[in-house]
């Protein structure tokens, strides 16, 4: 039983972004301060990644631990009220997140996904994102 009502649930939903979160913004800060340049949510690329560094041929991803199920984080788990149409709509986030992972594969792209609840530890992430950058 959800413990908001319908119409609040509602609002709620409506105000979760896809663009310009705080993870994402994070990660943007990051790859800049570490002097790589990107654009954001190219339309030409499958799966709009968040950051493409174009002449690098590199991707980054910067998914929500609930939206795209984190398997193992507290926060990627589907929630307990109205299963029946929560489970079907998160799957279908995570069989298109592979999906899109693929064909940039296969168009000879690196890809980085990182998770929300990764973004936490910056000193880890900024490790990470170089490695997978200069790499």
């Amino acid at each position: 039983m959800d413990k908001i009502s319908p119409q609040r649930r509602s609002a709620n939903m409506r105000a979760i972004r896809s663009k310009g979160t705080k993870p994402e913004i994070l990660v943007r800060r990051l790859a800049h301060s570490l002097g790589f340049r990107y654009r954001l949510h190219r339309k030409d690329l499958p799966g709009k990644p968040d950051l493409a560094f174009i002449s690098r041929r590199k991707a980054i991803f910067v998914h929500g631990c609930f939206w795209h199920q984190h398997a193992g984080c507290p926060e990627g788990k589907i929630p307990a009220s109205n299963v029946a149409y929560w489970g079907p709509k998160l799957a279908r986030n995570g069989e298109r997140d592979r999906k899109n992972e693929s064909v940039l594969c296969e168009a000879g792209w690196n890809v980085l996904t990182i998770w929300e609840c990764e973004t936490a530890e910056t000193d880890e992430l900024a490790v990470r994102v170089q490695l997978f950058l200069e790499g």
